[in-house]
């Protein structure tokens, strides 16, 4: 804990100047106290009998080397199959390389300890693995043409116990889904359900340990000792057990996973806990540059999609853009914040020029100019709440559309013929683009949408003048505009 108080206590008086009455710094002045709080919390913590440390002097830290990765795939169509990086939910492409006769091969890859991501002929067709130097041959056999269906690598203990656990934890999590779905309804049987939802994740906690003692020194051990803090119910200890100079924890999802636990456990759902849980998170990764970068981006990222742009902007001006605590920080971090900058309200977002349902294709900020208000609609011929709010876009754009008002529809789907008779059925008679991927469409990338309908209405200068929820706010701010 004396590191951490350490460093918090050397980011609050470094970041925080702001004037005393502003909500960052009262929020600042929270996080100081839970600091504080935290100090009695740490003596008293317990380490938790569900971690085990997975972590040895053979898979310690970082390493980069070669590795031979290739295999075959059960698919007589040929393709492209693509290598990706990950950091957490995202990836970052690495290599690519044809399949032919139901062979793979990206010969000699220089990489570091990680997850990675194999994708065959477009990324909704992938699988993750593990990429260690370790082992410096890994052949791959998929048994069928779903990368994620049917795999086995026999001559690695990395992948072959990434496999049986990923689809043991595929099974248990949908169990356990259905299980709290069902606790709701349950009346007097909800204890019972509860007791089984325990057995589920003591189930999958004891394949983890398992796991660990049956593969000593791989990064599979290593990661899954990860999945469980070492002191649960710690605040001020809830890191500890992931080294903060371990850039292999980025290539996964331990640190995302860890971060939203920590929120969960600790913020109280109210603004000053989540500031106090950054600050510690921050406090913690400080020592490496690329792990701090990592955080932040995945705090900044989450923040943002579930609509906490107040809890963004403290990120973006004390940590990111602050001429003092940003000091260390790369470019490509402050380019990633900007793609969620330009995406608030009073910023211009990503033009986009992308084929019409109809015919040519649609510029976005030159229709922009045409128009007084421009509103931007994710949608999908799937979503059921987009089926709901459509029926009420249609009288609003035959009430508005000659005044200056036009509506884009961006759609999710992946088929044409299903985007057209939902376009139909719909009586949707404005412009609609897809790119026909789904989320994997780059459009949904650069606007962060992560559900449907999202909306962003724009004004003649491409200006976010609106980002609404519901169709009645755009009618609301359009009757005293046109």
């Amino acid at each position: 804990m004396t590191l951490v108080s350490f460093w918090l206590c050397l980011v609050l008086s470094a970041c925080n100047s702001e004037d005393s009455s502003s909500p960052a710094q009262s929020a600042s002045n929270s996080a100081t106290e839970t600091v504080a709080n935290s100090t009695q919390d740490t003596q008293q913590a317990i380490a938790s009998p569900s971690h085990m440390n997975g972590t040895n002097e053979q898979n310690k830290g970082d390493k980069t080397g070669p590795i031979h990765l290739h295999g075959t795939i059960n698919f007589s169509g040929g393709g492209e199959v693509t290598l990706y990086e990950t950091e957490g939910k995202n990836t970052f492409e690495v290599a690519k390389t044809r399949l032919a006769n139901q062979s793979f091969d990206f010969g000699m890859l220089e990489v570091s300890r990680g997850f990675y991501q194999l994708s065959l002929n477009g990324e909704t067709n992938s699988t993750n693995i593990i990429l260690n130097p370790d082992e410096p041959e890994l052949f791959i056999e998929f048994n069928s043409n779903r990368l994620s269906a049917n795999r086995t690598a026999p001559d690695s203990n990395e992948n072959s116990g990434w496999f049986a656990y990923s689809t043991q934890d595929f099974n248990a999590q949908r169990e356990i889904k259905n299980l709290r779905k069902s606790i709701k309804d349950a009346g007097a049987f909800q204890s019972r359900i509860e007791a089984q939802i325990k057995e589920q994740e003591q189930e999958l906690i004891a394949t983890q340990h398992e796991l660990i003692q049956a593969n000593p020194g791989t990064y599979l051990a290593k990661w899954l000792s990860w999945l469980n803090p070492q002191y649960p119910d710690s605040k001020g200890r809830f890191f500890e057990d992931i080294d903060p100079l371990d850039n292999s924890a980025i290539r996964s999802m331990a640190l995302s996973d860890r971060i939203q636990k920590m929120m969960r456990s600790f913020s109280g759902g109210t603004d000053s806990g989540f500031l106090g849980c950054i600050d510690l998170v921050k406090a913690h990764f400080e020592p490496n540059p690329k792990a701090l970068e990592s955080v932040l981006y995945t705090m900044l990222d989450g923040f943002y999609n579930t609509g906490k742009e107040t809890i963004c902007q403290y990120i973006l001006d004390n940590y990111i853009f602050d001429e003092d605590c940003g000091a260390d920080l790369s470019d490509a971090i402050r380019i990633r914040a900007q793609g969620i900058i330009n995406l608030q309200v009073g910023k211009t977002p990503p033009n986009f020029n992308i084929a019409r349902f109809d015919g040519g294709n649609l510029d976005l900020m030159a229709t922009c100019k045409q128009n007084e208000y421009t509103l931007v609609m994710f949608w999908a011929s799937w979503c059921h709440k987009c089926e709901q709010e459509i029926p009420f876009i249609g009288p609003l754009y035959a009430k508005y559309n000659f005044k200056g008002f036009e509506v884009i529809g961006v759609s999710l789907d992946q088929q044409r013929s299903t985007w057209g008779a939902a376009i139909e059925t719909n009586g949707m008679t404005w412009p609609n683009v897809s790119q026909l991927k789904a989320w994997n469409s780059p459009v949904v990338t650069e606007y962060k949408v992560t559900a449907t309908p999202t909306y962003f209405l724009l004004d003649k200068e491409g200006t976010i003048v609106l980002k609404p929820k519901r169709h009645f706010e755009v009618e609301e701010f359009l009757r005293g505009k046109l």
